[in-house]
């Protein structure tokens, strides 16, 4: 369990450091950091100096916070997260998320790498989550609750916020980006999936399968803020095309090619809500 204090020294601590605190946080997946090249008058924090701070230890993550501006609309975004494979629980993978509510930001958008499950996807495609699938895994609200972030037991019918999504879809169709719309399946990794779980995934439901992203959701869920998924293809998930591998260098080089459109799509999203 995480003391409510903990929550608040990170807040604290970077209200000092930061400016005008912005609506909007963004968090930046696998090979999708780039993003921040678009920042002016950014001002960059390693996670290792704010104080409760979780650390990330995947290569292709960064671990820095920055604030700037995006045209004319202030916005933080994390270039890195937590996930449970490397050892945190779920309340620490969400960690980050109770402290931007701390700080004000009323919307985050949440990004990752993902596998394609559904077989009309393709390799550098976008997919806004319409919703996710997370079986047998623990909830970051297990525990005794903390009032201060929402009430123990909430809906999340809308959890993926409809009005978000619409918005999305407008600036991709002005931009021209194919913009898919399907389900998130969690698995918590760190292998990649199975052919058969694959398989299971599919028949469940799944259009997409990572690591990530859910705990995140929900906790945001729980303190009332809007969220908004997206998902880089960047794989085709282990059986959907045969005699395929699955690799982390895989996933990494499709985000990077498709930076440039990602990037174009997070500005206009960010400037639109």
């Amino acid at each position: 369990m995480i003391p409510f204090e903990q929550y608040q020294q990170s807040a604290d601590f970077l209200k000092k450091r930061l400016g005008e605190i912005p609506q909007t946080a963004v968090v930046l997946g696998s090979g999708l950091g780039s993003l921040t090249d678009e920042l002016e008058a950014a001002v960059k924090i390693p996670y290792d100096d704010i104080p409760g701070f979780p650390r990330s230890t995947v290569e292709s993550h960064a671990g820095l916070l920055f604030w700037g501006r995006i045209g004319r609309q202030p916005v933080i975004l994390l270039s890195g997260r937590f996930h449970v494979y490397e050892g945190y629980s779920p309340q620490t993978v969400s960690f980050y998320v109770r402290v931007l509510h701390l700080l004000g930001v009323k919307k985050i958008i949440l990004t990752n790498a993902a596998g394609g499950v559904n077989r009309s996807y393709e390799v550098g495609d976008f997919m806004l989550i319409a919703d996710h699938i997370k079986f047998f895994a623990e909830s970051p609200m297990r525990g005794r609750n903390i009032s201060r972030f929402g009430e123990r037991f909430f809906d999340l019918t809308r959890l993926y916020s409809p009005e978000m999504r619409q918005t999305a879809k407008i600036c991709a169709q002005k931009l021209s980006i194919p913009l898919q719309e399907g389900v998130y399946f969690y698995m918590p990794g760190p292998e990649f999936e199975t052919p058969a779980e694959i398989r299971a995934i599919r028949a469940l439901g799944g259009d997409a399968v990572g690591m990530s992203t859910v705990f995140e959701a929900v906790t945001a869920a729980q303190c009332g803020m809007e969220v908004l998924g997206i998902s880089c293809i960047t794989n085709m998930a282990a059986g959907v095309i045969q005699d395929s591998t699955v690799s982390d260098a895989e996933v990494t080089a499709t985000a990077l090619k498709v930076s440039a459109s990602f990037g174009a799509l997070m500005k206009a999203v960010i400037a639109a809500v």
